[in-house]
């Protein structure tokens, strides 16, 4: 991963202030080296087409506030979140909430994601073994 995050000054794969938020390539990249993939989700489709069964989880690409402390800024950026099932319930897992935030089952999961593509600027990733991946298996018939 080195090629896509060297250590020089200017990085074109991540903010100009070097805060992180790393484009899609570097995602990419890391889940191809676990047998991974992300599938961008088209969000003209119904979220029921969802083949959860078979997704490992989510990356979340959303417009996120900008603060100096306890200033809020009147800047956007976008900020990367992921969620993931575990023992049948999904969480939230962004980095900027103090814990893990339980969203419930698959319904509340489609709640969720709804609610985020609603708001705009948002592109949801699924994440996917590669088999998955090639055989479309992410997706139910309509």
């Amino acid at each position: 991963f080195r090629s896509l995050a060297p250590d020089a000054r200017l990085n074109p794969h991540r903010s100009l202030l070097g805060t992180g938020n790393y484009d899609v390539n570097v995602i990419m990249a890391a889940l191809q080296g676990l047998g991974l993939a992300a599938v961008w989700w088209d969000k003209r489709r119904p979220l029921e087409r969802l083949a959860l069964g078979q997704i490992v989880g989510f990356i979340l690409n959303v417009p996120s506030g900008v603060s100096l402390g306890a200033v809020s800024l009147p800047l956007r950026r976008q900020h990367w979140l992921a969620v993931r099932r575990l023992c049948g319930t999904y969480y939230n897992l962004d980095s900027k909430l103090e814990a893990p935030a339980p969203i419930g089952g698959d319904a509340e999961l489609r709640s969720f994601l709804r609610d985020f593509l609603s708001r705009g600027l948002c592109e949801v990733f699924l994440v996917v073994p590669k088999a998955v991946e090639e055989a479309g298996a992410w997706l139910n018939p309509e």
